[in-house]
């Protein structure tokens, strides 16, 4: 049974999404198509850079990811195809894909797939390109016939947290639908960091003393989440919107008190 998921920043109060699970199903009928999300703030691409390694470990091989948050499109921006791990990712080359460009990956540029249902436009690639060709390899097509090698695909810099003296800094990156605020700061990075120390952390003016195991430990916490990274949080509340968090807000770890494990 074919998969292919569909990742962008579209929203759900117009046709784009769903227009493109019809040339999908067009193409390649019984295919199972997942809504991850529409709901990428618009143009963050960014945000959908680190959404991708969060949700596609947990489908099976041979399932294909369109990713589509894509300010560029019409331009002479390439549209590729990643090749990952079993999986196959379609999207814009605009650094939607950083975080995949770790060995072994094969990456192919797109050609045109003929599809009579499209009508072709310089502004909706998602449906007249990234959706015929997601519709192609579900059918079976080998993603190497797609198009030519990729060498140099485009990178976003600064996607992780960098350590600068005794600090490790890095910023918020989203937020969920609960105002909490997801850092591109990981886990396994503070405990190389700490050493086993008590860590603070602070954020935009408030200050956590360590990470916390669950939201309920208190008022405000910190805690590593479910996607590995480290986030801030406010009790059945909402902290973007209580404390005026933005997206790209600085936060800072240090290794403070006596050495004792990080919950």
């Amino acid at each position: 049974m074919a998969v292919v998921t569909l990742l962008t920043d579209f929203g759900t109060r117009d046709p784009y999404g769903g227009i493109m699970k019809g040339v999908i199903l067009s193409l390649s009928p019984g295919t199972v198509i997942v809504d991850i999300s529409h709901e990428v703030e618009a143009h963050d691409v960014r945000e959908g850079a680190f959404l991708i390694p969060e949700y596609y470990p947990y489908f099976p091989s041979g399932t294909v990811h369109v990713a589509v948050v894509d300010p560029t499109v019409g331009s002479r921006r390439r549209p590729i195809a990643v090749v990952k791990d079993g999986h196959v990712f379609i999207g814009p080359d605009n650094g939607i894909f950083t975080l995949l460009f770790t060995p072994p990956v094969q990456t192919y540029m797109l050609e045109e797939i003929p599809c009579p249902r499209v009508r072709r436009s310089a502004t909706f690639h998602g449906r007249d390109l990234f959706a015929p060709a997601a519709a192609e390899v579900a059918r079976g097509l080998d993603p190497s016939l797609l198009g030519p090698p990729v060498s140099d695909p485009v990178f976003l810099d600064g996607m992780k947290a960098a350590v600068y003296g005794d600090r490790l800094v890095g910023e918020v990156i989203r937020f969920d639908r609960f105002g909490n605020a997801i850092t591109n700061i990981d886990g396994e990075t503070v405990r190389a960091f700490s050493a086993g120390k008590t860590i603070g952390i602070s954020l935009a003016g408030l200050r956590f003393p360590g990470l916390s195991r669950t939201y309920c430990d208190g008022d405000r916490t910190c805690l590593v989440g479910s996607n590995g990274y480290i986030e801030c949080a406010l009790y059945c509340g909402n902290l973007r919107a209580t404390y005026g968090i933005k997206k790209g807000d600085r936060v800072t770890v240090t290794a403070e008190g006596p050495e004792g494990p990080i919950t």
